[in-house]
């Protein structure tokens, strides 16, 4: 995993997202997805921009069915954001990075 990603399973997903005590950024992917693929350099540079403000997370939607199921999935990639153990929003397909950014900036000026 690229450096400032974790990568995050069911069994760890309540810890790591849900009792985060920042702005965290999930990146719902599967190893098949051309698009997540497209996706993952701006994830990765993201990661590394926001490093002290924002938590960034990569789940494999193939490996961790239930999560996925939770919070329904259907398209991947698809990038959902919590905060204090709430999703606040998601975008679902590959995004130009300032997009992305746009949504991380209001969210910590919130």
């Amino acid at each position: 995993m690229a450096e400032g990603v974790l990568d995050v399973t069911t069994s760890s997903w309540d810890k790591e997202v849900l009792q985060a005590q920042v702005l965290v950024m999930v990146d719902f992917w599967a190893v098949w997805c051309g698009p997540c693929r497209m996706i993952a350099p701006t994830v990765e540079e993201l990661a590394k921009e926001y490093a002290e403000k924002l938590k960034v997370i990569k789940l494999n939607t193939d490996e961790n069915p239930e999560i996925a199921s939770r919070y329904k999935i259907m398209g991947i990639p698809t990038v959902m954001f919590f905060k204090d153990g709430q999703k606040l929003d998601q975008i679902v397909g590959v995004v130009p990075k300032p997009q992305l950014k746009a949504k991380i900036d209001s969210f910590l000026s919130a």
